[in-house]
C-alpha cells in the first residue's frame, strides 16, 4: 500500500457524499500505511477534456499525426503513469442520471489504451494492470443495489467492466444509497458506508500487497 491514487468526479462541493466518503477511505488507508504516497486527481473540479476531433488521434494511433493528438497523448501518458504507479486506487463515483459523471468517463477514455493498459490476442482482450486493489465509492439518491430500480443501474456494472478490462478485478464497491430519501435516510446511508469502508480496509490489511499482486 505504498502508492494511493485518488480519483474524485463529483461536480459538487466538499460536503458531497462521495467526497466525504472518499476522504474517509484515504484516512483509513493512511492509518494502515502512514508513509504512503497519495496522488489526487480531481476530475470533477479540473475536468479532463472529452475526446473530440483530432484528440482521438492521440488514443487510437501508435503515433499521433496531429497537434491535438499529441496533446491528448501527453495527458493520456500522465494519467496512465499515475494509474500504473498505484497499489491502491480510490474512485469517488456519484450516480448522475443512472450512470457515472462524464468527467469520470473522460478519465477512462484517456487511460484505456490498446497495447498499454489492455491488449488484444487470439484469446480475446487481456488487461495489463493486474495486481491492483480498488475501492469505488458510489453515492446514489435512490436504491439501485436491489429492488425494481436495480435494472437501471448503469453505474456499477459499467465501472466493474472498465476496471476489469484493464485487469483491475480486485474491486470493492462501497455504496451510499437512498441519499435523496430525507435527512434520516441520508445519515443512515453515510454511517453504513463508513462502516463498509472500515471493513474494506481491514480486508486489505489481511492480504499483503505481495499476495494481492
Amino acid at each position: 500500500m505504498r502508492n494511493i491514487l485518488v480519483i474524485n468526479s463529483s461536480a459538487a462541493g466538499d460536503d458531497a457524499a462521495s467526497r466525504v466518503l472518499v476522504r474517509s477511505v484515504v484516512e483509513a488507508l493512511k492509518r494502515e500505511a502512514p508513509g504512503a504516497t497519495v496522488v489526487e486527481r480531481d476530475v470533477g473540479r479540473d475536468p479532463i477534456p472529452h475526446l473530440m476531433g483530432d484528440a482521438l488521434d492521440g488514443i487510437r494511433r501508435d503515433e499521433p499525426q496531429t497537434r491535438g493528438g499529441w496533446r491528448t497523448r501527453e495527458l493520456s501518458d500522465a494519467l496512465i503513469a499515475e494509474l500504473k504507479a498505484a497499489d491502491v486506487i480510490v474512485i469517488g463515483a456519484p450516480m448522475y442520471n443512472f450512470g457515472v459523471p462524464t468527467t469520470l468517463r473522460a478519465w477512462f477514455d484517456h487511460v484505456l489504451r490498446a497495447g498499454v493498459t489492455f491488449a488484444y490476442s487470439e484469446a480475446g482482450p487481456r488487461g495489463l494492470l493486474e495486481g491492483k486493489r480498488t475501492i469505488v465509492v458510489e453515492s446514489r439518491g435512490g436504491e439501485y443495489s436491489s429492488g425494481p430500480a436495480r435494472a437501471f443501474d448503469f453505474q456499477e456494472p459499467y465501472l466493474r467492466h472498465l476496471l476489469g478490462f484493464m485487469g483491475i478485478d480486485d474491486v470493492t464497491f462501497v455504496r451510499a444509497e437512498k441519499l435523496g430519501f430525507g435527512p434520516e435516510a441520508r445519515a443512515a446511508a453515510i454511517a453504513e458506508a463508513h462502516a463498509a469502508i472500515e471493513a474494506a480496509v481491514a480486508r486489505m490489511r489481511a492480504v499483503p500487497d505481495s499476495v494481492a499482486a
